[in-house]
C-alpha cells in the first residue's frame, strides 16, 4: 500500500506541471493585459510608459521564458508579487484567505455526509414510502434552487426580519474583545447560513447517489444471503450493504474536493466573506497572472490529493482493494 502511495506522489509532480502549463497558456490567451486596468482609462500615459510597465512584469518576453521563470519561482515554494498596486506576495494573500475557505467548505461537506448518507439510506430501504417521496421532492427543491437566490431567501427571512443570524462576514463588532469560547462562537455563528446554503445543492446529490447505490446493493446475491443466516436488517444494511454502497459516493467525494474554492465564489460574494473564491475572481477581473496561477495551483493540488483521497478511502471501505 505505502509503495502505491509513493508511485501516486511521484506521478502527481508531471502532472502538476502539465496542468500549470496549460493553465498559464490559456490565462495569457485571454484578451487584456494588467497595464491595459492602469494605463487604458489614463489618456497622459504615453506609449514609452505602457512599454516599461510591460517589462516590469516580464509580459514583453516569449511566453515560454515567462513560464520558466514562474515555474522557477514554484519550486521555491514563491507564487510571486501580485500585479495590483499593493504588490503584495500571492502567497501571504493565499494564506489569509485559504483557512475561511477551507472551514466552510469541510463544514458543509462534513454536513453533506452526516444527514445525506443516512437520508439515502433510509430512502432506499423504505423504497416508494411517504418518506422516500418526500425525499425525493427534497432533492429536486435542491437540485432546482439556485444558491445565490436560496442565500437571498435566507439572508432576508432569518438575518434581516428575524435577526436571527448575522447577513455578512465572519466576525461582529468588538470580536477582538472577547474570550476564545466566545469568538469561535461568534465565527461559528457568521457561518451558519453560508454553510447551509455552500451545502444544500450537494446534500440532495449525494442523498441521490446514496439511495441508487443502496438500492443496487441491497438487490445482490450475497445480501440475500445475510438475510437468509438470520441476521437483523440493521446488521444487514449498516454492515453488508453500506460499506460497498459506499464506493461510488467516494469517488464523487473525491472529484468535489477541487471544487471548494471555485465553488465558493457565489456565496462568499453574497455574504461579503473575504475567502478564496472572491479573491481569485477579483484576480481574474484585474488580470493578476500571480495571483490565478496560485489559486490555480491550489485547485490542481487538491484535485490530485482529492484523487489520491479516494483511492485510499476505497481502500479502506473494500478489503479486495487493499491487497492488491
Amino acid at each position: 500500500m505505502l509503495v502505491q502511495i509513493a508511485k501516486r506522489l511521484i506521478m502527481m509532480v508531471p502532472l502538476l506541471l502539465g496542468i500549470t502549463l496549460i493553465s498559464f497558456v490559456v490565462i495569457h490567451l485571454a484578451p487584456g493585459e494588467p497595464t491595459d486596468l492602469q494605463t487604458q482609462l489614463n489618456p497622459e500615459v504615453s506609449a514609452e510608459l505602457r512599454q516599461r510597465l510591460r517589462a516590469q512584469y516580464d509580459l514583453d518576453q516569449p511566453l515560454l521564458v515567462q513560464y520558466g521563470k514562474w515555474l522557477g519561482r514554484l519550486a521555491r515554494l514563491d507564487f510571486g508579487e501580485s500585479f495590483v498596486q499593493d504588490r503584495r506576495p500571492v502567497a501571504e494573500k493565499i494564506a489569509e484567505r485559504l483557512p475561511v475557505t477551507l472551514m466552510i467548505n469541510v463544514l458543509s461537506i462534513g454536513l453533506i455526509l452526516l444527514i445525506a448518507v443516512p437520508l439515502g439510506v433510509l430512502s432506499a430501504v423504505r423504497r416508494n414510502s411517504l418518506f422516500d417521496r418526500f425525499t425525493t421532492v427534497f432533492v429536486f427543491l435542491g437540485f432546482a434552487t439556485p444558491s445565490f437566490w436560496l442565500a437571498l431567501l435566507l439572508m432576508d427571512f432569518f438575518g434581516v426580519r428575524l435577526g436571527l443570524f448575522p447577513v455578512a462576514g465572519l466576525k461582529s463588532l468588538g470580536h477582538e474583545y472577547l474570550s476564545t469560547g466566545h469568538q469561535i462562537a461568534d465565527v461559528l455563528h457568521h457561518l451558519i447560513l453560508p454553510v447551509f446554503v455552500s451545502a444544500f445543492g450537494g446534500l440532495a446529490g449525494f442523498s441521490r447517489y446514496m439511495r441508487g447505490n443502496m438500492l443496487e446493493v441491497i438487490r445482490q446475491d450475497y445480501i440475500l444471503t445475510a438475510r437468509a443466516k438470520g441476521l437483523s436488517e440493521r446488521v444487514v444494511v449498516y454492515r453488508h450493504a453500506l460499506r460497498n454502497a459506499l464506493l461510488p459516493v467516494i469517488t464523487i467525494l473525491g472529484l468535489s474536493i477541487p471544487g471548494l474554492i471555485g465553488g465558493s465564489v457565489i456565496f462568499e460574494t453574497i455574504f461579503a466573506i473575504p475567502g478564496m473564491g472572491k479573491m481569485f475572481y477579483d484576480g481574474v477581473m484585474m488580470r493578476d497572472y500571480p495571483l490565478i496561477m496560485g489559486v490555480l495551483v491550489i485547485g490542481a493540488v487538491l484535485t490530485l490529493s482529492g484523487n489520491l483521497l479516494a483511492d485510499l478511502a476505497y481502500a479502506m471501505a473494500d478489503p479486495r482493494i487493499r491487497r492488491r
